[in-house]
This record gives C-alpha cells, sequence and structure tokens, in this order.
C-alpha cells in the first residue's frame, strides 16, 4: 500500500469518565486512564492498525518523548519525532460523561512549536497522501510547516487532507482564514459544528455540499448518525454508523479518517471509504483512550527525557 504522511500532535491524554455530573468544590468518583494521544498520532496510529504504511510528523518533550516515540512504533507508525529539550509533551485532560461525550482542557506544550525546522522532503519519499491535523495551524510555527509542507506534497502531486481538528481554535484562528490557508487540500474531514461553522449552514448536508464545493471531496462526520460524502458540490452517499456501546468518544474522528485513508489508499471507493471510516469510529468508541486497543487500565509514560531527535526511516 501506498504511504501516508500525517502531521499533527502527539499527546498525553488523561481520560476520566464521570458516571455523575462534575460536582464543583469537591470530588466526583471516576475511572482514569494515562494513554497516548493527540490527533495525528491517534490517525497515524489507526491507519497502520489498519494496514496502511503510516508514518508521522510530530514533537514532543523531554518529559515523555521516549515513551511516545515506543508507543507509536508498537502501534506499527513510522514516527519521525522531535523531542523538545525545553517543553513538555501536550497534555489534554479529557472528561467524559455517562453518554460518551468529552470535554477536554489542552496544554498544547511542545506540540504547539513544532515548525519548518522540523521538516525534510526526505519525509514525502513513498508518500502519496498528506493528512494534516488542523490544530497544526493554530499556532505560527506550525502555519509556517504547513505551508512548507503543503508546497513539498503539491510539487510531487500528492494528495492533501486536512482535518479541522475543533470549533474553539478554529474560531480563534478564523473560519476564513482557514479556508484560505487549507485551499490546496482536495478533501477534508470536519464534523458537524466544524462543516456548519466552516460553512454558516444549518443543516449537514448543506455544509457538506458548499465545502465540497470548495475542497473537491467533503467528508462530514456525524457521530450516531453516520457521516456524509460529497463531491463536487453535491452529497454523493450516506454511511450509517455501526451501533457500539459508547464508551468514550476520545479518537472515534481520528480513527474515522483513519479508516476512509487507509481505504482509499487500497483502491477502495469514496463510498466504500466512507464505510470503512465510519467501522473504525465505532471500534474507537468501544474503549478507553484515542488509539487501537483501548480496554482500560493505567499505561503510565516511563523512561527518561531526552534532548536529540528521535527518527526512524
Amino acid at each position: 500500500m501506498a504511504g501516508l504522511l500525517v502531521i499533527g500532535d502527539a499527546v498525553t491524554d488523561v481520560v476520566a469518565v464521570h458516571h455523575a455530573p462534575v460536582a464543583p468544590g469537591t470530588d466526583t468518583a471516576a475511572d482514569i486512564v494515562v494513554r497516548p494521544g493527540g490527533s495525528g498520532a491517534n490517525t497515524a496510529a489507526w491507519a497502520a492498525h489498519l494496514g496502511a504504511d503510516a508514518r508521522i510528523l510530530t514533537r514532543v518533550g523531554y518529559d515523555t518523548g521516549p515513551w511516545h516515540v515506543a508507543e507509536l512504533r508498537g502501534a506499527g507508525v513510522r514516527p519521525h519525532v522531535q523531542v523538545d529539550p525545553g517543553h513538555p509533551t501536550a497534555v489534554v485532560i479529557a472528561m467524559v460523561d455517562a453518554t460518551g461525550e468529552r470535554s477536554m482542557l489542552t496544554n498544547r506544550g511542545a506540540g504547539g512549536r513544532i515548525g519548518p525546522a522540523d521538516w525534510d522532503d526526505g519525509l514525502l519519499d513513498g508518500v502519496t497522501h498528506l493528512h494534516v491535523s488542523g490544530y497544526t495551524l493554530f499556532a505560527e510555527p506550525g502555519l509556517a510547516l504547513f505551508r512548507t509542507a503543503v508546497g513539498a506534497a503539491l510539487g510531487r502531486g500528492l494528495r492533501i487532507s486536512v482535518d479541522p481538528a475543533s470549533t474553539g481554535p478554529l474560531t480563534g484562528f478564523g473560519v476564513e482564514r482557514f479556508l484560505a490557508e487549507t485551499r490546496a487540500a482536495s478533501l477534508v474531514f470536519p464534523n458537524r459544528d466544524e462543516a456548519l461553522l466552516l460553512t454558516g449552514e444549518r443543516e449537514p448536508e448543506r455544509a457538506a455540499s458548499a465545502l465540497s464545493a470548495r475542497y473537491g471531496t467533503a467528508v462530514v462526520k456525524l457521530g450516531p448518525d453516520g457521516a456524509l460524502l460529497a463531491v463536487d458540490g453535491r452529497v454523493t452517499h450516506r454511511a450509517r454508523a455501526a451501533a457500539p456501546r459508547a464508551v468514550d468518544s476520545t479518537g472515534a474522528g481520528d480513527a474515522f479518517a483513519a479508516g476512509y485513508l487507509t481505504a482509499l489508499l487500497d483502491g477502495h471507493s469514496a463510498e466504500s471509504a466512507l464505510e470503512a471510516g465510519c467501522l473504525a469510529g465505532a471500534r474507537a468508541v468501544a474503549g478507553l483512550g484515542g488509539r487501537p486497543g483501548g480496554t482500560g487500565g493505567i499505561r503510565a509514560p516511563a523512561g527518561p527525557g531526552v534532548s536529540e531527535p528521535l527518527c526512524s526511516p
């Protein structure tokens, strides 16, 4: 299978599942696990799990860098990882309620400092598709990296996709600015709320159509309602979601993108890829954390920090 390069964060996820509402000023019982996460790293890990030749360019911190590299390699990903000697790895505290919905507290740490200095055109050797997490664009060094990587990918005739990431930082970055910066992408993966925000539409079908008129292809993730595929200005397919018991929605959208991209790289139609994305997303919500095999327990970071880049060919 042709290679997939993902650019995005690797994050230490602290996932707290609480079955009662969070009580201000006192304790609330919760099941808590520590997991490797991050939108970009999750997508790469799921893609590798599903059979893709997946690589990632990311930046982690001095505190848990070796753990993240080991986890990526263990998932079958080829990591191109810069370890920041002056900043810790990004951390997300995800509070998951009884329905599986999550609220997040985020510190991007070293991930917010990835930039053009981390890039090498050789990262695209053997790659036919570049996928970028929108979080990369939301800090100036990452935006400069995005422009560099996209220019190199276009020079090689590669396909480019982008995931808008999250409505909060997307709003802060600016909708029109995001649309302008990502205009070279031919595929976009928003969820329902992101699609509505990016278009100003009130219905996901109209939003999908509008985004596909701009990008060429838009895949709108609808959670338990499945997903929409729109091409060149019109919705062409709707896929139903599988219906597992939702334990944790962390990483579901990342798994969906991985399922879609892996199927596409394997030669399947966009319609079949949409179904594969829904299946991967359903598998993700059935376990804790954003990576394949999230079934509980605590996996704590271990090992000394390092200040040297850790890369694999």
